[in-house]
């Protein structure tokens, strides 16, 4: 006979372990409406304060896989290994839209299932909606055209891809239990392990922009992540990666989308931005057979970036996914744009010493370019763009960024909370992050 969901919860809230099969009941109940929104909003708060143990967390990953379909590459004639990347959020976090045709272009083939954003940081599907005519809820099966034909596919869960997790984190979400470390790990890792991947590579983000911003607590997340991945059977290497700073120059969905076609066509490249995404490509090479070791991947990210083939690879898959053939030959015909825009003068000149890149990635969300609520409305064309971070100088001739508004009131507010959010001093004595902060290894068995 099997357990009421209340005596469930009630285990879980009075610290008992649950068993396999006990979550597994609780996860269809998640799927079929059996379980009330108030009892999945009970169950994830009795997780929040009494944890899990690694077997109920991998028994709890393994349930919401199986709760939808999973995909199989193995009949699909695919040449190269089946590959992801997963990061938990930041503020102008674009890596995912240049790593994906990058691997591609070195032999990977890319599923990637993608989010979007709520609170201060960005989601990847808010930034392909502002690509016109791009489907960011793709069919099954257009999906997987996409990764054959392109080498890689960016798109949002299905409904047919674990069910179970796109309600469990929607209650999440308004319940203030989505930190959860064990919720965080079997959110991510159920819908990696439905995409069938050979191996996985996760950034993890630490700063003030960050979903965790402590090393101490992002660094158990990324222990969580790659034990309870090898645990399944997926081979995962983590990075924790600084968010202490906006990633790369741009903030906004055009704006970034703008930013990684520059990047790769080699207009532009901001280091840091190049850095994380270098690393986190490496180690996937790495890590599904597709480089010998991180010399030969380094060269390999490189030599797809000069060559122009990891841009081609970025153009197919937005022609395959149905967005314009010629986006990355002429961007400005199809990105939108805000009509008003506003550098943002620092109170004095200086150093920039500090940032409160969540306070950034609130200023774009109060522009209309994220959201609070999951069913806020998103303005593509709004953001910041040339926003300088730690080491930086600024002055009159160099804005600490530049606000891209619908209105002038709405960049002088952007303005002002942006002065507030950065700190410059004449002479200062700077301890500056590196990009990549720490490598968590394989939890491969």
């Amino acid at each position: 006979m099997k357990t009421p969901p209340a005596e469930l919860i009630r285990r879980k809230r009075d610290g008992a372990a649950l068993g396999d099969e006990e979550l597994a009941h609780l996860v269809a109940g998640i799927v079929d409406g059996s379980v009330s929104d108030g009892q999945v909003a009970a169950f994830a708060m009795a997780v929040y304060f009494r944890g899990m143990t690694r077997d109920e967390c991998v028994a709890l990953t393994a349930a919401m896989t199986r709760s939808g379909s999973t995909l199989d590459w193995s009949r699909s004639g695919l040449d190269g290994p089946v590959l992801d990347k997963h990061s938990t959020g930041g503020v102008g976090d674009k890596v995912s839209l240049i790593l994906a045709p990058v691997v591609a272009a070195c032999g990977g083939f890319v599923p990637m299932i993608s989010g979007r954003g709520l609170g201060h940081t960005g989601g990847t599907l808010d930034k392909l909606d502002s690509i016109p005519g791009y489907e960011t809820a793709p069919d099954l099966e257009r999906f997987q055209t996409a990764v054959r034909s392109a080498g890689c596919a960016i798109g949002g869960a299905t409904q047919a891809l674990a069910p179970a997790d796109r309600r469990l984190y929607a209650i999440r979400d308004v319940t203030a239990t989505a930190d959860s470390i064990p919720l965080i790990t079997a959110s991510i890792l159920s819908k990696k392990l439905a995409a069938g991947l050979d191996a996985l590579v996760m950034d993890v983000k630490v700063g003030s922009g960050a979903l965790v911003p402590t090393l101490d607590g992002a660094t158990a997340l990324a222990e969580s992540l790659v034990t309870v991945a090898g645990s399944a059977g997926l081979r995962t290497v983590a990075l924790l990666t600084d968010m202490g700073q906006v990633l790369g120059d741009d903030v906004g969905n055009a704006l970034e989308i703008r930013e990684v076609i520059d990047f790769l066509t080699g207009k532009r490249r901001e280091a840091r931005l190049g850095a994380v995404t270098a690393a986190l490509a490496s180690e996937l090479l790495v890590l599904g057979g597709a480089a010998g070791n991180l010399a030969d991947a380094v060269a390999a990210v490189d030599r797809v970036l000069a060559s122009g083939a990891a841009a081609e690879r970025f153009a197919r898959m937005v022609a395959a996914l149905g967005g314009p053939k010629d986006l990355v030959e002429r961007p400005d015909r199809h990105l939108p744009t805000s009509p008003v825009t506003l550098p943002v003068m620092p109170h004095r000149p200086g150093i920039i010493t500090g940032v409160d890149a969540r306070a950034l990635g609130l200023a774009v969300v109060d522009l209309g370019g994220g959201r609070r609520r999951a069913d806020d409305a998103v303005d593509p064309a709004v953001g910041l763009s040339g926003v300088r971070g730690p080491g930086q100088s600024v002055g009159p001739a160099q804005p600490i960024a530049v606000v891209h508004a619908r209105s002038a009131a709405q960049a002088e507010t952007a303005a002002t909370a942006i002065r507030s959010a950065v700190t410059a001093e004449e002479a200062p004595s700077l301890g500056i992050r590196p990009p990549v902060l720490r490598r968590v290894p394989s939890g491969t068995p």
